[in-house]
């Protein structure tokens, strides 16, 4: 998990999941794929096979910018077993800056996106009250053997390993603070006791919306088909 700077304008100082952004260039076709095409994607997340593909292109180079881990190998059936070198760093850069894309990163560098290490976890959109709307899916994976994650700097003011149950306890206890869709998912990852068990078999992947109200003098957050938060 990755602590948000205090100086960002959204979720500042929030403990997160690597991730950002979809760029353009992430729906390039070119790229080498190997497991689930775009249009059954497409059809877990109710999304075009296009913006699909580019979902799950964004989720590897994501992981890789902020977490130093590639889910990529040079065949359909390996992943490559270390990313910590200079080159790899430099390739991690070039990527953050945008003087490359994912495709051409991987096509330089022979390797084959790993689609079927990944597992569709969740999607949530934001209430519908929020000035900035998001509408972001949620993937979970298992660190390759081999591959260690790093602190890299950039919009984390920390980086740790933290089991899911440890995580809900800090944030109940106000040591971290998780926003709504980080802390579902970690209740519900807690509550699968395994990592084979939390990425074994399908799952169910439905919009999750959550309702702002008023009780009582405070602000609660009601999420369709889970349960209620205090915001």
């Amino acid at each position: 998990m990755l602590r948000r700077k205090p100086s960002m304008a959204f979720a500042p100082g929030a403990m997160v999941f690597p991730g950002g952004s979809v760029d353009p260039r992430d729906a390039d076709e070119q790229v080498a794929w190997t497991g689930p095409d775009a249009a059954q994607w497409g059809e877990i997340f109710d999304a075009p096979p296009e913006l699909a593909r580019a979902l799950v292109c964004a989720a590897v180079r994501e992981t890789f910018e902020e977490s130093g881990v590639m889910l990529a190998g040079p065949s359909a059936d390996s992943v490559v077993d270390d990313t910590t070198s200079d080159d790899w760093e430099a390739d991690r850069h070039a990527l953050l800056d945008h003087s490359i894309s994912l495709a051409e990163l991987l096509t330089r560098r022979g390797l084959v996106l790993r689609a079927d290490l990944l597992r569709p976890w969740s999607r949530w959109i934001t209430p519908v009250i929020e000035p900035r709307r998001f509408d972001t899916r949620f993937f979970a994976a298992a660190l390759p053997a081999g591959q260690r994650t790093r602190d890299v700097g950039g919009e984390a003011s920390a980086v740790a390993w933290i089991e899911p149950a440890d995580a809900l306890a800090a944030g109940r206890r106000g040591e971290l603070a998780l926003m709504p869709p980080t802390m579902v998912s970690l209740t519900e990852l807690a509550a699968c006791g395994s990592r084979e068990s939390a990425l074994a078999g399908p799952r169910e992947v439905a919009p999750i919306i959550p309702d702002v109200h008023m009780r009582e003098g405070a602000v609660w957050l009601t999420f369709p088909g889970l349960s209620e938060h205090p915001a």
